[in-house]
């Protein structure tokens, strides 16, 4: 062999190595990227940004037997509202239930979870941000809960909950997104510190907080007490859940949205829920759109005209 040649092969390995590492890096930098706290999103047309705040989302239990058994398909919840959702820019829920391989099937109980597969649902109606501060997130332990973020993370969507604040940005306008429960922690100082201290990092911040008592139609004292403190420190919307029944609103507070999808089959109110579309242009509220929804089939929202 020529020492040209050689020379010649040496130079082909040298760019080929190049080439795989720069695909290596790549390739793990968008894994990365997946679990950043802050996503930067561009609009071409205008300046407006929509998001969507809606309800419980409780994937397992009879839903997850439901969609998977007797449907065959992941997506079922969200079959009648995925097309509203992914409309919007951002959409907010509170997830009810840890994700975790080897889900037992189950139809009753309090003990909730849900087949990776469901997380798919998530993702055909166009879920960016998980609350995961409720009541059931740690239904399975930490283990579970770290499964939980690692299928969402996975999937594309960011979570909030866990003493950390979500951010997405549009353009140059941060939104935040911080979740807290208070049904099985009491309010603490230190809630109302992380709520101060994320509003100096974004220009809009929303707080979704698990509260109250379940089957009411009205916010109880300490729920009122505890809205007005989340605003005093920063919150520009609250968002409750748990409650399970639609409780009145005082923009900028929905103490509870009730149920978007559950298996809570049993009774009407607990069939309702409220989805709200909060549109900014730039940082500024322009408009509010009140979104009613009715779970007729299983498990199964559609949103529905006001009376």
């Amino acid at each position: 062999m020529t020492k040209l040649l050689k020379l010649l092969l040496l130079a082909l390995c040298f760019f080929l190595l190049i080439f795989l590492t720069v695909i290596f890096i790549n390739k793990n930098q968008l894994r990365i990227d997946n679990l950043l706290p802050t996503r930067l999103l561009t609009k071409d047309d205008d300046n407006k940004v929509t998001i969507l705040l809606i309800g419980d989302v409780m994937l397992g239990r009879t839903v997850m037997t439901h969609s998977l058994d007797k449907v065959g398909d992941p997506r079922y919840p969200f079959f009648k509202v995925a097309e509203t959702l992914r409309k919007a820019d951002l959409v907010f829920i509170n997830l009810e239930n840890p994700v975790i391989q080897n889900c037992p099937r189950h139809s009753e109980g309090f003990k909730f979870c849900a087949d990776p597969k469901m997380v798919e649902g998530l993702t055909y109606a166009g879920v960016d941000v998980v609350n995961l501060a409720n009541n059931h997130s740690r239904n399975y332990g930490q283990d579970g809960l770290n499964q939980t973020v690692d299928y969402l993370n996975k999937a594309g969507m960011q979570v909030t909950g866990l003493n950390a604040l979500a951010i997405r940005q549009f353009n140059n306008v941060k939104f935040g997104f911080l979740g807290f429960d208070f049904v099985t922690n009491q309010a603490k100082n230190s809630d109302y510190e992380l709520v101060k201290s994320s509003d100096s990092k974004v220009d809009v911040l929303i707080v979704g907080v698990h509260w109250g008592s379940e089957y009411q139609p009205k916010a109880n004292p300490s729920q009122k007490s505890w809205a007005r403190k989340l605003v005093e420190n920063g919150a520009d919307v609250v968002i409750g859940h748990h409650p399970h029944w639609v409780q009145e609103l005082e923009y900028p507070i929905y103490y509870s949205l009730g149920n978007f999808v559950f298996d809570q089959m049993w009774s009407e109110e607990t069939r309702k829920g409220l989805a709200v579309r909060l549109t900014f242009e730039g940082k500024k509220l322009i408009k509010e759109d009140l979104l009613p929804c009715y779970m007729s089939s299983w498990a199964q929202p559609e949103f529905i005209e006001r009376n």
